[in-house]
């Protein structure tokens, strides 16, 4: 059987080629007076199809290039314009590269009355009665789809969650951590989390501690400890005063 042969692209078309004065026309037609500038090349795309390239000089385009494609049919010594294009070269000045919307936010960029868009394939949840493997996970697990939530946290989004916690501001090795008394697990503030993150973090429950409200590790800490205590100083002592009777007080009028 015969086989398809792959389009050919000619090695020459003098026709073309030399069609530089025809290609500047076309693209002097569409660009802004002065801003097409010299010709760099032309590529012999396939058969009787050709693209000039021409140098843009408009300032808001740097790097970028006019292209020009010419076309003739059969036997034909006259070249045609197919299209005009202004297409960015190497080093051209190009638009950040498009990124979805649930991608391009950031923690704290959600305010009140926004909400974001549903992941279906959230690889930081799974289904609430998928089982885990681990006993306290999937009890977990079994509890909240009795309250009727359909995902939990999956093992990737718990390890997520628990080095994002760690790592900040409430974990062991923020400044407040390394300059307070003691560490929360000694607290009689600090509230225990359920689940496989019980052994490592918890709340605190002390209004008068920075973190009230937070999620904290065990080993953070901070001033407001419900068992430590200022540093007692002994009362200044302060000398009665002395009084000189025999001082002369005079009185000038002004």
């Amino acid at each position: 059987m015969p086989t398809a042969r792959s389009p050919r692209t000619p090695r020459t078309d003098a026709v073309l080629t030399g069609a530089v004065e025809v290609a500047r026309a076309a693209a002097l037609e569409v660009a802004e007076p002065g801003t097409v500038g010299e010709h760099l090349e032309v590529v012999l795309e396939a058969e009787r199809l050709a693209t000039h390239y021409f140098a843009c000089s408009a300032t808001a385009y740097p790097g970028w290039r006019w292209a020009v494609t010419l076309s003739r049919v059969p036997r034909a010594r006259k070249a045609t314009v197919s299209e005009v294009h202004l297409l960015p070269g190497e080093g051209a000045l190009l638009a950040p590269e498009w990124v979805p919307y649930a991608e391009r936010l950031a923690p704290g960029d959600i305010g009140p009355g926004d909400r974001t868009a549903f992941v279906e394939d959230d690889p930081r949840l799974e289904a609430g009665f998928e089982a885990t493997g681990e006993e306290d996970v999937d009890a977990v697990a079994l509890w909240e789809l009795g309250l009727g939530r359909p995902r939990v946290l999956s093992p990737e989004g718990r390890d997520a969650a628990a080095t994002r916690w760690y790592d900040g501001e409430r974990g062991p090795g923020s400044e407040g951590a390394r300059k307070a008394p003691a560490p929360c697990r000694t607290c009689g503030y600090f509230v225990p989390m359920s689940g496989a993150l019980r052994s490592v973090f918890g709340v605190c429950a002390n209004e008068w501690s920075p973190a009230d409200g937070d999620v904290v590790a065990l080993d953070f800490g901070c001033g407001a400890h419900s068992e430590v205590d200022v540093e007692q100083r002994p009362s200044e002592k302060i000398d009665p005063p002395v009084l000189d009777d025999e001082s002369e007080i005079v009185f000038t009028e002004r």
